[in-house]
Order: structure tokens, then C-alpha cells, then sequence
């Protein structure tokens, strides 16, 4: 059976939503982390030429923020360059806006805040605006219709007043500017702008004219490359014609290989081009805060789902046939399993299966955790000494099944990933067997959780296909295993687990997969679990 699908339908780590369809406790809930993450609103918006008039005259001068005001930034560039994409990324938000890989996918000026996710000050208010479709052709309308020896604002709001930049059915499709207006209006409603540059581009005379014409707006533009992980970057062409343009401050931050010092680098140049750059400061301070704090909560996450599956315990006599009782452990593990994962999903905000692809091939993480072929990949063995050849890949501790040999052979038919007890003298005198899961599979668990989790910190929100590379340069622990058979890639030897997981053994109650009561049990591990997570903290630092 397909423990993937009920009735037809995808269910767990690929469910369509997995904020709706993910089974979740108190601790792991996204609600409770909210406060974590930055607060976004977002808005539609268009100005009309009346609100445009209103919004840039400003006496007929441009002022630079005021001290404590939210900054107004603009994200303008040429269609199809990822605007929006970056935008994703920023609030971290995959449902913000549009993606397609077509041109001019955004049609109106689109709105978002940044806010305090404490005080719920807004830090920074986001347009993002339609791409800038013939620029050339602007400019020479620009040269043709306006005096060079107005200054830029000037000229700007003459092209505005024109009816080329209010559309209509009048006009032929050479003479509408109307995309180019509203992207214009926006930028001398702002108090600076990025400019999104695809650096797979090369620089063509449309790039330049665009920022001749951004030039005009008087206010701070800069330019953010995008796509930076491409073989195909042509950043020191872009970064020379800049230059000769006067603008000598740029950075990289790529909407999908993400990294969370990118995003820094990109809020600090922006800073240091403001007056006044209280905000941006602020914002900074509070999203290194919550980045980090998502990262705790991350791994007391993987540390609760260790120790569930750790305390978990079945008794059988030892005349039973074990194999439903296995069969009844292992599907509760993978239940397990895949509400821990969309914990992790909900926690970095990737609701949908379209774009919350994992570290591996999507296949990977479907694959069964009990599967002996996955263990295999890992590099993790399951027992050692004389019986290592007729066990391994079964998930069996050779040395635990004593002399019930009965058990052993009933068992060694299938993947277990189980570890019977016989060490108590009263079990023996009773007959009766304790059924854990065996080291194997929970380092195996723990493996891939920490996989997942290193791949959600490195993809950026504009992600949407499916075997995109999630971080630069990085491998899973799987694709170093394979590389390097030799290399440890498990977060622990797995004939040592850590400290916490060998006392989960001892307390079955611990476990809500053997109690079902899943409150109790987690408000009975909780201190054990934030030890864990300390733990586990460290070796992904290392």
C-alpha cells in the first residue's frame, strides 16, 4: 500500500497545503511561532495620474526620509528579471504576486510591509511594480518631447501629463507607455528603489536607458543581482557598466539559492545610502533575531519527533507473532515523521508541495524510512560482528535478540527497523519482549530531518521547480555518502546516541506512539527535548 496517498490523493509531506492537512501538537504549531516571523501586509495598488500629481510634487522637490518614517522602497527592473521573485523571498511569502516565466507578469503596482514583530511598527513598505518593457523607446520620446535642460523630475512628470502614458484604445501598441508610467509614478512616490538585474543578461542598450531614466527620479537606486548561481552570470559586465553610471554600490541576492547573509548585505548597503537609516537598522536587528529564533524552534521540532520515536515501546510474549505489531510501529513512525516535516515546512513558511521541494529528489522523502536500501545510501549500518552479513538492512541489534532466536527468525524475513529487549530478568521470567526502534533508524530520522533543514534555510521562496539545487554549492548527507563512503555524514556514531535518546528508552510514557497522549507526553519530554536541541544546534554549526 502507498503510505503517500489515501483515495487517490497526496497526502502528507506533499499534501497541497501543508498547514492545513499536517498533523501538528501545541509546542510544534506554527500559530505559537508567528511572532517569530516578520509581519506582512500586502496591497494592490495603481495610481491614477491625479493621485501621481499629488504623490510627486512635493513643492516640486524631492526630500530625502524623515527619521522614524517607514522607508518607501520601489523594486523596478526589466520584465521577466524576478521582481517579484525577490519579493517572494524577502517576506517570505511563495503566494505573494505572480511568477510565471513569461514577460510582464505583474501588470499593477503591488504593495507590502515589512513590520516589527513586536512592536508591529512598519519598518519598510515594498512596491513591486511591472517591469519596464521598452525603455529605448521611452527615452527617445523623452529626448524628442521634453527640454534637456529641465531637470529629471521635470521631464518625468511632462511624460506622465502625456496621453502616450495614460493607455487606451487610441493609441497603438508603439505609442503606450502605460506600464512604463506606472512604475515611473511609483518611483517619485518612493524614497529609494532596487533595480532587480538578471544576471544571465548581457548589457544591452535597453538596461541603460532604463537607468538613465531611473537616474531623473532623484533617489537613491540599487542595483540587486539576481539568479546569481548561474553558470551564465555576467556580473563583471554589468558591474562595469554601473559604474560608468555612477552607481558603485550593488549587491547579489539570489530569489532562490538564498542566503540569509545576502538578505543582510542588501538591507546594510541601503542603509548606508539613507540620511536616515534608523529603520533599516531596526529591521535588521529584528530579522537576525527571528532568523535565529527559527532556528531554535526548528530543532526542538526534530528533538520532540526523536524522542517520541525513541520512547516508543510495544510488549509482546514472546510467542507472539511480532510482525503486526512491527507493521502497526512502522506506519506510526512514517505518521510521525511527516507531521515533523511539515512543521519544518510551516515554520519557514512553505505551504504548498509546488514549491516546498526538499534537499533530495522529491522521490527521497517519500521514500520509506524502514526501507534497508535507504539505510544502505546513508552509509549507516545496523549491527556488526559475525551476524552483520545475514542482518544488514534489517534494522535488527544482532546482539539484543539473545537466545530467542525464535524472534529473530520470524522477524529477519522483513525490514524492521525494530530493537527487542531482553535484558531484564523479569521479562525473561514472564516471557515477555519490549519492541523499541533500533539506533539505525533513528540516527536515519534524525539525518534526514536535519537534511530538511538545512535545505529550508538556503531556498529562497521564488523557488518553484521542483529539482532546483536548494543551496550553492552544498550536498545532502545522502549525495555525500556517496561521494564519499568513508566521510561521516550522520549527526552521531549510531552505536552512541546521545544521552537524551538513551533515557527516552527507559520512559515509555514520554511517547505519545505508545500513551496516545500526545500533550502529556510532550509537557513530559519538553526539558529533555530542549537539551537535545542544543545538541543538535551545535553539530549543524560545526
Amino acid at each position: 500500500m502507498d503510505n503517500n496517498k489515501t483515495n487517490g490523493q497526496p497526502v502528507g509531506l506533499f499534501a497541497d497545503k501543508a498547514l492545513k492537512d499536517g498533523p501538528s501538537s501545541n509546542l510544534m504549531n506554527p500559530e505559537a511561532t508567528a511572532s517569530t516571523q516578520d509581519n506582512v501586509n500586502t496591497t494592490p495598488i495603481d495610481y491614477s495620474a491625479d493621485e501621481s500629481e499629488k504623490l510627486t510634487a512635493r513643492d516640486g522637490k524631492k526630500t530625502t526620509i524623515a527619521s522614524g518614517e517607514a522607508l518607501k522602497l520601489a523594486v523596478v527592473g526589466h520584465t521577466n528579471t524576478g521582481k517579484t521573485s525577490i519579493l517572494r523571498t524577502l517576506l517570505r511569502d511563495v503566494y505573494f504576486g505572480e511568477v510565471k516565466n513569461e514577460a510582464a507578469t505583474t501588470r499593477h503596482v503591488e504593495q507590502a510591509k515589512l513590520t516589527d514583530s513586536q512592536t508591529g511598527e512598519d519598518l519598510v513598505i515594498l512596491y513591486d511594480t511591472p517591469g519596464l518593457e521598452d525603455a529605448s523607446g521611452l527615452m527617445d520620446w523623452l529626448e524628442d518631447n521634453t527640454a534637456s535642460r529641465r531637470d529629471g523630475i521635470e521631464r518625468l512628470q511632462q511624460f506622465l501629463a502625456a496621453d502616450i502614458a495614460q493607455g487606451g484604445d487610441a493609441l497603438s501598441s508603439n505609442e503606450d507607455y502605460s506600464q512604463e508610467a506606472k512604475v515611473i509614478r511609483q518611483l517619485l512616490a518612493s524614497d529609494m528603489a532596487i533595480y532587480v538585474v538578471d544576471a544571465r543578461e548581457p548589457v544591452l542598450g535597453k538596461y541603460k536607458d532604463e537607468l538613465a531614466i531611473l537616474s531623473w527620479a532623484a533617489i537613491p537606486v540599487m542595483p540587486v543581482f539576481n539568479f546569481t548561481d548561474s553558470q551564465d552570470a555576467n556580473i563583471d559586465d554589468w558591474q562595469t557598466m554601473l559604474a560608468r553610471r555612477n552607481l558603485h554600490i550593488s549587491t547579489r541576492f539570489d530569489s532562490v539559492a538564498f542566503e540569509f547573509e545576502d538578505e543582510m548585505r542588501l538591507w546594510q548597503n541601503l542603509a548606508t545610502m539613507l540620511t536616515h537609516s534608523e529603520m533599516l537598522e531596526q529591521l535588521m536587528t529584528r530579522r537576525t533575531e527571528n532568523w535565529e529564533q527559527l532556528y531554535d524552534e526548528a530543532n526542538i521540532i526534530i528533538a520532540d519527533f526523536l524522542l517520541n520515536v525513541a520512547a516508543f515501546v510495544h510488549e509482546i510474549n514472546e510467542d507472539d507473532d511480532p510482525m503486526p505489531v512491527l507493521e502497526q510501529m512502522q506506519e506510526a513512525v512514517r505518521q510521525s515523521e511527516r507531521a515533523m516535516q511539515h512543521n519544518l515546512l510551516n515554520l519557514y513558511k512553505f505551504y504548498d508541495n509546488a514549491v516546498a521541494a526538499t534537499p533530495l529528489e522529491l522521490q527521497a522523502y517519500q521514500q520509506d524510512p524502514f526501507d534497508p536500501e535507504l539505510l544502505k545510501s546513508y552509509g549507516i549500518r545496523t549491527t556488526s560482528g559475525a551476524a552483520a552479513g545475514a542482518l544488514l538492512g534489517l534494522g535488527i541489534d544482532a546482539a539484543a535478540l539473545g537466545t530467542t532466536l525464535g524472534l529473530g527468525a520470524a522477524i529477519g524475513g522483513i525490514a524492521g527497523g525494530l530493537l527487542s529487549n531482553t535484558s531484564s530478568i523479569a521479562d525473561r521470567i514472564t516471557g515477555v519482549k519490549r519492541l523499541y526502534i533500533d539506533p539505525a533508524t533513528l540516527t536515519l530520522l534524525a539525518t534526514r530531518a536535519i537534511d530538511l533543514l538545512t535545505a529550508l534555510r538556503h531556498r529562497g521562496h521564488a523557488a518553484t521547480d521542483a529539482t532546483q539545487l536548494l543551496y550553492k554549492g552544498e550536498k545532502s548527507s545522502i549525495e555525500q555518502s556517496l561521494d564519499d563512503e568513508s566521510n561521516t555524514v550522520t549527526p552521531w556514531p549510531t552505536h552512541k546516541l546521545p544521552s537524551e535518546l538513551k533515557k527516552a528508552r527507559g520512559k515509555p510514557q514520554w511517547s505519545s506512539l505508545s500513551s496516545g497522549k500526545s500533550e502529556q507526553a510532550q509537557l513530559l519530554r519538553a526539558d529533555m527535548a530542549w537539551s537535545l536541541a542544543s545538541k543538535l544546534q551545535s553539530r549543524g554549526a560545526e
